[in-house]
C-alpha cells in the first residue's frame, strides 16, 4: 500500500487528538516545493461561486485520519466563510472501495454529517472491520439507516461514478499518504511535506487559502 507517515514529532500531535490556536497562530514563511507543491495541470474546482475549495483526502481505515478528524472539524467551523471543505475517500488499490462507497452512500442519504465519525469510532474504536461489501452492509442497518435504501445507494452507478472520480483526483493531485490536503485545485500539502504535524498541515492551508483569492477579494470575516 503506497502511504507516507508522519513524523514521530507529528504523530505525538496526532495522539492528543487537538490543536491549540496559539500553535495555528505562530506563522512562518512557508515555501513552494518544501511545504506545498503547485500541481502541474490544474483542476477545476467543485465548489459554490466564489467559495475556495479544501480537499481532506482520507481513509476510513487510517489511525492518523481518525485522529485528524476531530481538529479538523474544529478547525473548519473556524475558517473563513469563504472556505468550502470537501473530504474525499481515496482508494490505493481496489480494496479501498467499499469504504469510498459507504462515504458516498452515506452522503447520498444525507446521512454523512451524522455518521462520519461513527464510521471511524467502529474501526479504531469498537475495531469493527468494514472492509467490505458485506460487512459494510450489516453495519449500516445496525446503525439505524434505511437498511433496503443504504444498499440502493451502496451499489448505484452514482456512488460508484463518484468512487471513481475521487480515485482520479487522488491521482491528479498526487496523494502519497493521508491524510493530505488540496486547495483551490491548484495546491497539495501533507504532514510529511510540512514536517511539523497538523499545526503547519492547518497553517499551511490557511497560507494557500489567502494565496487562492483574487487580488480584489479582501479575507471575509470568520463565523
Amino acid at each position: 500500500m503506497k502511504r507516507r507517515e508522519f513524523s514521530l514529532s507529528a504523530a505525538a500531535v496526532l495522539a492528543t487528538g487537538t490543536l491549540s490556536k496559539p500553535a495555528l497562530a505562530q506563522a512562518r514563511q512557508f515555501r513552494e516545493g518544501r511545504d506545498f507543491r503547485r500541481l502541474g495541470t490544474p483542476v477545476t474546482p467543485d465548489a459554490p461561486a466564489g467559495k475556495v475549495e479544501v480537499i481532506e483526502f482520507f481513509w476510513y481505515s487510517c489511525p492518523h485520519c481518525h485522529a485528524f478528524e476531530a481538529t479538523l472539524s474544529a478547525w473548519a467551523k473556524t475558517a473563513p466563510k469563504d472556505m468550502h471543505l470537501r473530504r474525499m475517500p481515496v482508494a490505493f488499490n481496489s480494496s479501498f472501495v467499499p469504504q469510498q462507497k459507504l462515504f458516498y452512500a452515506l452522503e447520498g442519504m444525507g446521512k454523512l454529517g451524522e455518521m462520519h465519525t461513527k464510521v471511524f469510532r467502529a474501526i479504531h474504536e469498537e475495531k469493527q472491520k468494514l472492509d467490505k461489501d458485506q460487512d459494510i452492509l450489516a453495519w449500516a442497518g445496525k446503525q439505524g439507516l434505511n437498511a433496503a435504501k443504504f444498499k440502493e445507494f451502496y451499489n448505484s452507478f452514482n456512488v460508484s461514478n463518484q468512487a471513481r472520480r475521487a480515485t482520479q483526483l487522488q491521482d491528479i493531485y498526487g496523494v502519497e499518504g493521508v491524510p493530505a490536503m488540496g486547495v483551490a485545485g491548484k495546491f497539495y500539502t501533507d504532514g510529511q511535506m510540512t514536517g511539523g504535524g497538523l499545526q503547519t498541515v492547518l497553517q499551511v492551508v490557511d497560507y494557500l487559502v489567502a494565496m487562492s483569492r483574487t487580488p480584489s477579494s479582501p479575507a471575509p470575516d470568520k463565523p
